[in-house]
């Protein structure tokens, strides 16, 4: 059966759940075969995770050599694996990282590249959401080996008991790939909620809010979602850059996205449309966000919020 290999994604081997979402992908498109690069201790406890979700083989690369370092070497591994195990297709999380090693990697074994899909079927053919979101179209890779980067919430990971034979892969690290290395680095600060662009649920906030992001936080908090922002609300300094949404922010593609308070300009459009169900609350019935929705709520979110937190907490109580 023809191999497709999926790069993990993990933190000091803690897999994360849009690689769970590419072994299902890959699954569509032939036999996945999962790529992990990072400590060599830690490659058990993430092979176990991965043989949950179909992967049939796993190659284990210790980065050692190459830790501290920024995509390049992880580029190159990829490169020589598939140039091994000639795959059918390399998928790879939609991550500002991923992104990188996937554009390095194509232009390493000049193949095609495909960015930001949020679904792949076989062909493999993708389907992305392009101009600013306005445009939904099909794509395919017609030179080399496809390189395809999904978005965090594309599928829904299916378990399906993989063999995960490991084989351990040696790659040949070129000195241009260490040309740049971090050299010191500040762990973020926990909020204790999901990661923006990897959460099922997220709740935003806007102009709306009046700077008051209070009732945002509660709610999300209540549905153990993450919280993000509208650029209003970042422009007038309520809340950090990191939480915005839209085209010169994070693009968001959650099972559920619940907009407060804001507007629905074209700007946060493009960073939140791709989301499977979205849910508005403004008190201004005719926001175009309102053209945009699933379900509306002409309302004050400082009254909304607060009742809707309420009748969360008692159901899950």
């Amino acid at each position: 059966m023809t191999e497709i290999l999926v790069l993990i994604d993990h933190a000091e081997g803690a897999v994360k759940k849009p690689t769970y979402e590419l072994l299902t992908l890959a699954r569509r498109l032939g036999e996945p075969s999962a790529v992990f690069i990072g400590p060599k201790d830690k490659a058990s406890e993430a092979t176990e995770k991965v043989k949950k979700y179909g992967a049939e083989k796993v190659y284990v690369v210790d980065d050692s050599e190459i830790k501290g370092y920024l995509v390049a070497p992880k580029a190159e591994v990829l490169q020589q694996l598939v140039e091994k195990a000639s795959p059918a297709a390399v998928l790879i999380p939609s991550s500002f990282e991923g992104k990188e090693i996937a554009g390095r990697l194509a232009i390493k074994i000049e193949s095609g590249l495909i960015t930001d899909a949020v679904d792949v079927e076989e062909g493999p053919v993708t389907t992305q959401s392009v101009f600013a979101g306005n445009y939904t179209v099909t794509a395919k890779v017609t030179k080399g080996t496809p390189v395809i980067t999904v978005k965090p919430n594309s599928a829904t990971p299916e378990e399906v008991e993989g063999a995960a034979a490991v084989e351990e892969f040696a790659a040949t690290i070129s000195d241009v790939a260490k040309g740049a290395k971090v050299v010191a680095s500040q762990p973020r600060k926990s909020t204790g909620r999901p990661e923006l662009t990897d959460a099922a649920i997220v709740v935003s906030g806007g102009r709306g809010t009046g700077g008051e992001f209070g009732p945002i936080e509660e709610f999300a908090d209540a549905l153990g979602a993450a919280v993000g922002a509208s650029r209003a609300a970042v422009d007038s300094g309520w809340i950090p850059h990191s939480f915005q949404i839209g085209q010169t922010g994070k693009t968001v593609s959650p099972q559920l996205y619940i907009a407060n308070g804001i507007s629905g300009a074209i700007q946060h459009r493009a960073g939140m449309q791709t989301s499977k169900t979205i849910v508005a609350v403004n008190k201004d019935e005719e926001a175009p966000i309102f053209e945009l929705v699933d379900f509306g709520v002409v309302g004050d979110l400082h009254k909304v919020l607060p009742a809707a937190t309420e009748q969360v907490n008692e159901r899950k109580g």
